[in-house]
This record gives structure tokens, C-alpha cells and sequence, in this order.
């Protein structure tokens, strides 16, 4: 397990954001998913690093970076610390919120961004309609807010399975290391505190103008109207498509490691040699 003497961290104008710096190569940027942290990655991070430098980052207020003081938004957060690392353009993979912070960013600072995999999320200002997962949300909301751990805890694990599972039909290793980095997540913050995020809006009417590759990848289990929405995002991009991953949910990376490794290394490869060109070996 990743701990905090072996993260390293940059001095931020609002606290400190933590992120493990490993291997050597281009630069992959990992994005967790909300209420957990970097260790969301470890079955991808030493496959990465093989030959990448794999940066994989605590996004504000998770993890062992700094809560927010002031308003602040993801795609500022993440341009600061690429700008800091000299690690742009690089490509950048989130799951879930994660996604989200890497459409942000492309769309905000495409200089610092060479290409996008998002797993489990579309546009960051994506709203639920599938009436079983806004039922789940609304949920986690009231328990959270209301300071009721336990209860947003059992929300939160059952999640993981999707709306077409219960949660016994998930790995349990996967809910106890999921549950371990929430709990660590919501440790730092107190009910009713002030979210200084600050979302971006009309996205839709900015990703056409993403014109580096973006590649979506989702479980057949996951919510039908984000399935959707992923698609969507990759066909509405300039260079995008989008893969399914059978038998899995929200999270196809814990789920299935190895074909989600196999899917993202096939997509850096094809950054390095695009189609149309000739491999040099």
C-alpha cells in the first residue's frame, strides 16, 4: 500500500496536492474516482510505469492532498501541477470524477493534454436519470450531509455494483479497499462543510473542440443514461471512441485489471503511432 512518505508534494497557492511520480517515459496522468485516492490505481500504476512516467494524483480534498480554503476548480488544480512537473502534454486517465477532471482540463488547457481515457464518466456537469442510480445519489447525499458515515458508506459500497447487481455480487477485496480509501477521504472533511468547488458548465458545447484522442471505457453493468452519455462524448469529439467492458460496473479497472491495462496501453501505443503512419520497428 502507498503511503504518505511516498508521495511527493506541490506547494499549491491553497495547500499542498499530493501525487506519486514513478517510472520514466511519457507522461500518464491518473485520475481517481471521488471519496477515494490514488491507491484506486494500483493494479494499473507499476503496468504503466513499465514505460511511462506515471503520475497519479489526490485530487483536492482527497486523500493526502489539502482541503479546500477557497473556490477552485479541478482542471486549474491539475494545469498547476503539470505546469509544476514539466510532465505536459500528457495523457490523462480518470475514473469516474477523475473522467471528469481530464474532460476539464482538456477542454480548459488543451497545450498541457496529448490525450484523454475516460472510464465511467462523461462531461463533468453529467446529471443522473436513470431513476435506480438518482435514488442511489439522492441517497448519498442525505447520508453524507447528514453525517451519517455508516449509512453513506453502505450507499456508496453498493454503488460499486451497479444498478443491476447487489453489492454481495461484487469481490469483496475490491469494497474493502474501496471502503478503506473513503473512510481515509472523509476523515478530513465535517458535515455541512462548504464545497469551494467550482463546476464548469455548458461543456457540451466545448468538446468538439477537443482534438486530441479520447478513447471511453465502461462496464455493461454501469448506469444506462452514462453509457450513453460516454458515448456520446466520444463521438462527439473529434477523434474519439468508445469500448465496453462485459461484466463489469463503474469500475472496470478494479473489476477486470487486466483488460482495462490491456485497453489503456493499446491507446498509448496508438498515440505513439498513429494510424496511417509507419512504425519505424
Amino acid at each position: 500500500m502507498t503511503v504518505a512518505s511516498e508521495l511527493s508534494f506541490f506547494a499549491s497557492t491553497d495547500g499542498d496536492i499530493a501525487y506519486l511520480d514513478t517510472g520514466t517515459g511519457d507522461p500518464v496522468v491518473l485520475l481517481h474516482a471521488g471519496y477515494v485516492d490514488h491507491r484506486l490505481f494500483e493494479a494499473q500504476t507499476p503496468v504503466l510505469a513499465a514505460d511511462h512516467r506515471v503520475i497519479a494524483v489526490d485530487i483536492r480534498g482527497h486523500g493526502w492532498t489539502a482541503n479546500a480554503t477557497r473556490p477552485f476548480r479541478w482542471a486549474d488544480d491539475l494545469a498547476g501541477l503539470l505546469r509544476h512537473l514539466d510532465a505536459g502534454p500528457a495523457v490523462l486517465v480518470g475514473v469516474s470524477m477523475g473522467g471528469a477532471v481530464a474532460g476539464d482540463t482538456a477542454i480548459e488547457y488543451p497545450e498541457l493534454v496529448r490525450g484523454i481515457v475516460l472510464s465511467g464518466a462523461s462531461v463533468s456537469d453529467f446529471e443522473y436519470t436513470h431513476e435506480v442510480t438518482r435514488q442511489r445519489v439522492a441517497e448519498s447525499h442525505r447520508t453524507l450531509h447528514s453525517g451519517d458515515i455508516e449509512g453513506w458508506l453502505k450507499v456508496f459500497l453498493r454503488s460499486v455494483a451497479g444498478p443491476f447487481r447487489e453489492p454481495d455480487e461484487t469481490d469483496p477485496r475490491i469494497l474493502d479497499h474501496l471502503r478503506e480509501m473513503a473512510l481515509h477521504t472523509i476523515s478530513k472533511h465535517t458535515p455541512g462543510e462548504r464545497n469551494w468547488h467550482v463546476p464548469m458548465t455548458d461543456t457540451w458545447a466545448r468538446v468538439p473542440k477537443i482534438d486530441v484522442p479520447v478513447l471511453t471505457v465502461n462496464g455493461t453493468l454501469d448506469s444506462p443514461d452514462l453509457l450513453a452519455d460516454a458515448e456520446r462524448f466520444a463521438d462527439t469529439a473529434q477523434n474519439g471512441r468508445s469500448v465496453l467492458v462485459e461484466g463489469t460496473s463503474h469500475f472496470p479497472n478494479l473489476e477486470k485489471p487486466e483488460e482495462f491495462n490491456a485497453i489503456v496501453l493499446d491507446f498509448l501505443r496508438s498515440l505513439q503511432h498513429p494510424a496511417g503512419t509507419d512504425r519505424l520497428y
